[in-house]
């Protein structure tokens, strides 16, 4: 999963659901399911995410909607291998954008 999301220190809930392709409502599930998921809230209880939670919501999309987990495998799995899953889904991540930007330099050619 490819998120394009700009360099920004904090995210509204609406740019967010469209950089995952999702409702906003699912994103406010998620949040209230997934302890891993604290976005900070303003005075008038608009949510704010931080590139950490952004972080969270794509291991957490990536279970869920990738792999097929259930929600409560998905809590779960991130209780039990939380360090693990991170460091693999980082570094399945950075291969993904590596492989966008040659894939990219083979279209210019």
């Amino acid at each position: 999963m490819q998120v394009e999301l700009p360099e920004k220190r904090y995210y509204g809930i609406g740019e967010v659901a469209r950089a995952f392709d999702v409702n906003t409502s699912l994103i406010r599930f998620w949040e209230k399911e997934f302890d891993a998921l604290k976005p900070k809230k303003n005075a008038k209880g608009n949510r704010k995410f931080t590139p950490e939670d952004i972080k969270n919501l794509k291991l957490i999309y990536h279970l869920v909607k990738e792999r097929g987990f259930t929600l409560e495998g998905a809590k779960t799995h991130l209780k039990e291998s939380k360090q693990k899953t991170l460091t693999n889904f980082d570094i399945i991540d950075k291969l993904q954008r590596v492989r966008a930007e040659l894939v990219k330099i083979k279209e210019q050619l």
